[in-house]
């Protein structure tokens, strides 16, 4: 919308600039062909001046001279005519040049405003987010705490009841049982000092069945 906005102001700034350049050079046109026809009239009488100074009277001689002398002065004022529309010509496209890098310096500024909005907003929503997965984290270890502490007194009281002999059918319950946990509780931070079962090497993960057989 910015960029629409920006274009549509400068092309309507454009609207009458095609317009007074064609009016300036016509102008200079037209001032060229008067000094062009002037400095011809100016070869003719200094050609006929030259050819008949001799029998020219004095009153003559001086008319002539004047005369070319005047022509000249009035084709140097059709050439500073000529520079002063060149020169208007120069500044009013260079007027539209100028703002046309104002409008883009502005277009740019606004630009890196916006990307450091966005880069603002990012870093607040990565900063929720960061808290928001500090306090899931925090309460993972709170279960995962009170996870721990209800296995040990299970495996207490387990401990002190008679155990019966496990059928070797019993192993695969094992992989079973550790392959279907979820990763939250596999992500749980584990206590060293914690007793690990004899086969996985792990320590336990919710219900767990326990196996004396190497093999």
């Amino acid at each position: 919308m910015a960029t629409a906005l920006y274009l549509e102001h400068y092309l309507d700034s454009l609207e009458n600039l095609p317009t007074e350049l064609q009016r300036n050079f016509t102008l200079m046109r037209d001032l060229d062909h008067r000094a062009q026809d002037l400095l011809k009239e100016i070869d003719r009488l200094s050609s006929e001046y030259l050819k008949n100074v001799r029998s020219m009277p004095p009153e003559k001689k001086t008319n002539t001279l004047e005369e070319i002398q005047e022509m000249f002065g009035k084709t140097r004022e059709f050439g500073d005519d000529k520079v002063q529309l060149a020169i208007q010509t120069y500044e009013l496209v260079d007027k539209h040049i100028r703002r046309l890098d104002s409008d883009l310096a502005r277009f740019e500024a606004e630009l890196k405003d916006k990307a450091l909005n966005s880069q603002s907003s990012d870093s607040e929503k990565k900063s929720k987010r960061g808290k928001d997965k500090d306090k899931r984290k925090s309460g993972r270890r709170r279960t995962a705490s009170s996870d721990d502490d209800n296995c040990k007194s299970a495996r207490k009281k387990l401990k002190s009841q008679p155990q019966p002999e496990v059928p070797f059918a019993a192993i695969p319950a094992l992989s079973i049982t550790i392959n279907h946990h979820p990763s939250d509780v596999l992500d749980m931070p584990v206590d060293p000092n914690e007793p690990t079962y004899c086969l996985c090497h792990q320590v336990s993960y919710g219900e767990m069945i326990g196996c004396d057989n190497p093999d």
